[in-house]
């Protein structure tokens, strides 16, 4: 029998070939000021969160800022929560919470993908996509967080039409299905492209 061969040391990188592979690092301030827009937007789904059980209370100033925010407005004066208002309310909050699913995504996916690694194969909390994520599959995921996001959009758009004008309604709902469209796109062309590329050769 041979002996089994020594194992392949690893070519050592040219000085500019080192300077431009360790240029992925100036993405890394990217990626800590994702985390402070994160923070930012706990931040706010919480101020949002507590004005809508101080108005439950019948807090009026809390009622007024959840009614500004939202940009609800009625033919009469509100002085205490309807339903309209609580749902838009809740609404923007799982907008928030999507937006910041969004956020999780580019951090953790794209700092896995064009970065460095995370080394969280044996981490329990792993997530699921993390094992097999790739640009094309953050492509995909993030067009159908954005279409998630959209449809959130719409929908509070749509329960409160009587305040938008017919141009508004119209011009969203056209940027929805061309959300939908792009996302279709996206994903056609990422199994067309696995399709057409050969096998590995061992």
């Amino acid at each position: 029998m041979s002996a089994p061969k020594p194992p392949l040391k690893p070519t050592p990188m040219r000085p500019l070939s080192s300077l431009i592979f360790a240029s992925r690092w100036l993405q890394l301030p990217l990626y800590l000021g994702l985390i402070l827009a994160q923070a930012v937007y706990v931040f706010h789904f919480w101020v949002e969160l507590v004005h809508l059980i101080e108005a439950a209370f019948g807090n009026t100033a809390a009622l007024k800022q959840l009614v500004s925010s939202i940009g609800y407005k009625s033919d009469f004066e509100v002085t205490a929560l309807n339903e309209t208002i609580i749902m838009l309310v809740v609404l923007a909050l799982i907008d928030v919470v999507m937006i910041s699913n969004l956020l999780i995504m580019v951090i953790v996916g794209g700092y896995e993908t064009f970065v460095s690694r995370l080394h969280l194969e044996d981490h329990p909390d792993q997530p699921e996509w993390l094992s097999h994520v790739n640009a094309s599959v953050l492509k995909v995921k993030l067009a159908t967080a954005i279409i998630g996001i959209s449809s959130i959009h719409l929908l509070k758009t749509f329960i409160n039409a009587a305040n938008y004008d017919e141009k508004v309604l119209m011009w969203q709902t056209i940027i929805h299905v061309v959300f939908l469209l792009s996302a279709l796109a996206i994903a056609a062309t990422d199994r067309l492209m696995a399709h057409s590329t050969p096998p590995a050769r061992h």
